[in-house]
């Protein structure tokens, strides 16, 4: 955790930021996964299985390398973004927003009064280091960076708006979910889908805003980032452990009971 934020000031510089998702909910993988180097690393609340306090521990996990940790909360919840903002998290992802006034309540939900409505608690918090930043609730307010995922067709028909919500640092394009509300479930590589994705982000570039996706498609993860898309994760540690794990297997592994490699290995 540093004084500032390095992540929010790499978005408002337009300077991409390149991720990896984290999904094992494993403070040790995160740790090793924060040894790669990636910009920002994703720390997922809403499709992992993660709690605040397996969050927590990850946040420590990553805290002392360059990757910056991002939270995706389970949901928009004002208690729940609280309590994230309190064990330390900076950068959150929000889930599912679909309209300006949904983003304008979660602006709320992160500043302090007289601006907004996050309870003051820092003293006993991680945010403020237990009190050791004397300044934490003077700066606290300009160091959070929001993002918001614009996931469903009702979210892209509101997407200026949207993007025009004071305190919205960015936008996050979710293709899987926005395929389904399309009516391509299972099929992010619609042309259709491809077609409103782009279009997304030239309208989140065009606000000023910075623009995000999840991509593993390296590719496809490129031409976003030349469309001007400024974060972009490229790939989801539990799928890529499970390929590497699954090509292991299939390299050495036969059907043939009498191949070499079919046999128990040893236990190291």
């Amino acid at each position: 955790m540093t004084a500032g934020n390095i992540f929010k000031a790499a978005l408002a510089h337009k300077k991409a930021q390149i991720g990896l998702w984290l999904s094992m909910a494993e403070p040790y993988l995160a740790e090793v996964s924060a040894t790669a180097g990636f910009d920002w690393l994703l720390i997922d609340g809403e499709h992992a299985p993660n709690d605040l306090r397996s969050t927590l521990s990850a946040l420590q996990a990553i805290a002392p390398y360059r990757s910056q940790p991002v939270v995706r909360a389970v949901s928009g919840d004002v208690h729940l973004i609280k309590q994230l903002l309190d064990i330390g998290a900076q950068n959150l992802l929000i889930p599912m927003v679909e309209t300006a006034e949904q983003a304008r309540q979660l602006v709320l939900a992160t500043q302090y009064p007289p601006l907004g409505i996050r309870g003051v608690g820092s003293m006993v918090a991680r945010s403020s280091r237990w009190a050791a930043r004397t300044d934490y609730l003077d700066v606290a307010d300009g160091e959070i960076c929001l993002l918001v995922q614009a996931e469903s067709v009702l979210a892209l028909e509101n997407l200026e708006a949207i993007c025009a919500v004071d305190g919205i640092d960015g936008v996050f394009i979710g293709p899987a979910d926005l395929a389904a509300s399309m009516g391509y479930r299972g099929q992010p590589f619609h042309p259709a889908v491809q077609a409103a994705i782009e279009g997304a982000i030239a309208t989140i570039v065009a606000s000023g805003k910075a623009a995000g996706t999840l991509m593993s498609d390296p590719t496809v993860a490129r031409h976003y980032l030349a469309l001007g898309a400024t974060f972009v994760a490229t790939g989801v540690d539990v799928l890529v452990f499970a390929n590497a794990a699954r090509q292991l297997a299939a390299d050495f592994l036969a059907t043939d009971p009498g191949t070499p490699g079919t046999q128990t290995p040893s236990a190291y």
